[in-house]
């Protein structure tokens, strides 16, 4: 649980269910996780950063049509951008380890619910995934690649 800043709270939970069950003969899907920090190089590497703070900056929060066209356009941004070649790399490496099978691919948050906020339904999960470049795809056109994923 000690890295849920890193890899979210489905990511842990699911490592802790694997750790102390596994051992108890519960079957616990294995998987893997990019991280959060993995992220922060994406948007590093792509400038991503630098283009999405002024655009929000003035942004009118009250302006729900500017809003829905800034998502948009954040959006596009960060799925025309390519993964830095270690991370793909990674990936590649974790998913043919695992035997490459049919997986799904979906956000874990870093931060859950917080006290003046759910984020319950918000994230999109991809079911039956199959083959490295589907992953890959799914991985890169995620809505939300601003938090950990796992592919389990």
């Amino acid at each position: 649980m000690k890295d849920v800043p890193e890899v979210g709270g489905k990511n842990a939970s699911l490592g802790e269910m694997i750790a102390t069950l596994s051992a108890a003969g519960v079957r616990v899907p294995g998987g893997f996780a990019t991280t959060a920090h993995a992220f922060r190089q994406f948007m590093h590497r792509n400038g991503l950063d630098g283009r999405i703070v002024p655009l929000l900056a003035e942004l009118d929060i009250d302006d729900v049509t500017a809003l829905a066209e800034a998502g948009r356009t954040i959006r596009r941004w960060i799925e025309q951008s390519p993964l830095p070649d270690e991370l793909e790399l990674a990936i590649r490496k974790a998913y043919g380890e695992m035997g490459e099978p049919a997986v799904a691919v979906r956000s874990s948050a870093t931060a859950e619910d917080l006290p003046e906020a759910s984020f319950a339904g918000q994230q999109e999960t991809f079911l039956n995934v199959q083959g490295i470049d589907q992953v890959l795809a799914r991985i890169s056109h995620h809505p939300s690649r601003n938090r950990p994923l796992f592919v389990a």
